[in-house]
C-alpha cells in the first residue's frame, strides 16, 4: 500500500512482544557458516530483504543454504574457505552488510566477481574498503570510478594470502567487519589499522562472533590483529533478537505509558543498540530485567537527553521521534556518518520532524530538538526502514500520523506493523 495510518492507543500499554532475530548477527553468521567446513545450523534467524539477499548471494556462489522461514532456521553447508563458483554477478539491493561483507569474503575465491545494488546503494560509500583491499594486493575497483558500487573483486590467477593494511571507518564500521570476517582463513591473516570511530560496537560484535566460531584475534592500540591459517568451526548457533527493533517497542512504553515486556532480549547482548534501553532509563523509563526478557515501563512523561549516539547510530531515528514529546530539549551528537545510511538520516529526520511541527535544528553531526506541539501529517520515509518504524511510534501518541511507503520495513522487519498493532 502507498501509506498506512497509525491509530493512537489512547491508553497505557500492557503487552508482551518478541521481535525477530538480528539482521546484523544473521548476515555475519551466514557468512561465517559458509567459511566453516561442514554443516552449521542457525536458529532464530531473521528473514528480511537484507538477509534474503545474503542467502541468495551465497547460493549463487555455489553454497548449499536451506532456509526454513516458518521455523526461523537456516542450514548452511560450509566449504572451509573455498568459494565453489569462479565468477558471479551479485545483486544485493539495499543491503549494506551484504555488499561490504561479501567484498571481503570474495578474496577467498578464484575468479572475477561483481557486486551491485539498488539506486541508493549505488550512492553509498565503499571506496574506503576497496582501497584497503587494493593495499592488500587484491585487484578490486569501483566500476564507475566514483568510490561507490558497483564494485569488482577480480581474484583470477591471484594467490592472495592477506597481510597488513589500513582502513578509514569514519563513514562505516562495515568496512572493518568486511575485512575481518575472512581474515582468519588468509594464510598470513590480517593486521588492520583502523581510523575513524563509526559504529565501534558493530566491530566488537564481529570479533565476538568470530570468537564464538573458533577464530582468535587481538587488539593492539588502533590495530586489530587476526592470526592467519585458522579455521572456523561448524556449529549450531542461536541468533539474538534484534536490539534495534526491540527499541521501537521500548520507546512506545516510554511515550505512551504502561509496560512492554520484550522476550528473549539478551542481558549480555553483543549488540551495541541494546544500550538504548539504558538511555531510555536516563529519560525516565523503568527497566526490569528478567532471566529471559526485559520489561520497560513508562508514565508517558519523560525528559530529553544530551547523548553521543555514535555507538548506537541505528537508534538515532527512534530517539529523534521521541524528542518533541520530552519535557526538555534533546541533543543528538557525533552521528554525521548516518548521512550515508539508507537515507541521509539527519536530513530526513529534520525534514519530517518539521513536517509534524517540531522545532528542530539540523547540525553537521546530529540534531537539536525542542519540546514541541505536533500536528498530523503524512511522513515521507525515503525508502528507509528506520525512518518508517521510528515515526510509526509517534503515531501511537499523535493522531493523524500516516507513514508513506510502509513496505520499506521489509528490509529488516517485515512484520513490524503487525507487531505494532499487538500493542493494543
Amino acid at each position: 500500500m502507498d501509506e498506512i495510518e497509525i491509530k493512537p492507543l489512547g491508553h497505557p500499554i500492557a503487552a508482551e512482544i518478541r521481535v525477530p532475530g538480528s539482521k546484523s548477527i544473521t548476515n555475519r553468521a551466514l557468512l561465517i557458516a559458509a567459511m566453516a567446513p561442514g554443516r552449521s545450523e542457525l536458529e532464530g534467524t531473521l528473514f528480511s530483504d537484507d538477509t534474503r539477499y545474503m542467502i541468495g548471494a551465497l547460493q549463487q556462489l555455489g553454497f548449499v543454504v536451506e532456509a526454513d522461514e516458518a521455523r526461523e532456521r537456516i542450514v548452511v553447508e560450509g566449504r572451509g574457505g573455498e568459494i565453489p563458483a569462479h565468477s558471479a554477478d551479485l545483486f544485493v539491493g539495499g543491503a549494506g552488510t551484504a555488499i561490504r561483507f561479501l567484498a571481503g569474503f570474495l578474496t577467498l575465491g578464484r575468479g572475477r566477481f561483481r557486486l551491485d545494488g539498488n539506486a541508493r546503494m549505488r550512492a553509498r560509500p565503499i571506496g574506503e574498503m576497496v582501497d584497503a583491499l587494493r593495499e592488500l594486493g587484491v585487484n578490486a575497483y569501483t566500476e564507475l570510478g566514483n568510490q561507490c558500487p558497483p564494485i569488482v573483486v577480480d581474484m583470477s590467477g591471484q594467490g592472495f594470502e592477506g597481510g597488513s593494511c589500513s582502513v578509514d571507518a569514519s563513514r562505516s564500521s562495515q568496512f572493518v567487519s568486511g575485512l575481518l570476517l575472512p581474515a582468519p582463513l588468509w594464510r598470513h591473516g590480517l593486521t588492520l589499522k583502523v581510523s575513524g570511530a563509526a559504529g565501534k560496537p558493530f566491530v566488537a560484535m564481529t570479533l565476538k562472533l568470530m570468537a564464538a566460531w573458533g577464530a582468535r584475534s587481538r587488539t593492539e592500540g588502533d590495530s586489530i590483529v587476526v592470526p592467519g591459517g585458522q579455521k572456523y568451526l561448524p556449529r549450531e548457533f542461536a541468533i539474538e533478537v534484534d536490539a534495534s527493533n526491540a527499541g521501537y517497542f521500548a520507546a512506545a512504553a516510554l511515550l505512551c505509558g504502561g509496560a512492554v515486556q520484550i522476550r528473549n532480549l539478551a542481558v549480555d547482548s553483543v549488540q551495541g543498540d541494546a544500550a538504548f534501553l539504558e538511555l531510555l532509563e536516563r529519560m525516565g523509563a523503568r527497566l526490569i530485567r528478567h532471566p529471559e526478557s526485559v520489561e520497560v515501563q513508562g508514565t508517558g512523561r519523560f525528559a530529553g537527553v544530551d547523548a553521543d549516539m555514535s555507538a548506537m547510530p541505528d537508534m538515532v531515528p527512534t530517539l529523534a521521534a521521541l524528542a518533541p514529546f520530552a519535557t526538555s530539549p534533546t541533543r543528538i551528537r557525533n552521528v554525521g556518518f548516518i548521512r550515508h545510511h539508507e537515507s541521509d538520516r539527519l536530513r530526513a529526520l529534520a525534514t519530517e520532524l518539521r513536517r509534524l511541527g517540531a522545532d528542530v535544528q539540523e547540525l553537521e553531526d546530529g540534531l537539536a530538538i525542542e519540546p514541541s506541539a505536533l500536528k498530523p501529517a503524512a511522513v515521507e520515509t525515503y525508502d528507509d526502514h528506520r525512518i518508517a518504524m521510528a515515526f510509526a511510534v509517534v503515531g501511537l501518541k499523535l493522531p493523524g500520523v500516516r507513514i508513506r511507503n510502509p513496505g520499506c520495513v521489509a528490509k529488516t522487519y517485515p512484520n513490524f506493523f503487525r507487531d505494532l498493532a499487538a500493542l493494543g
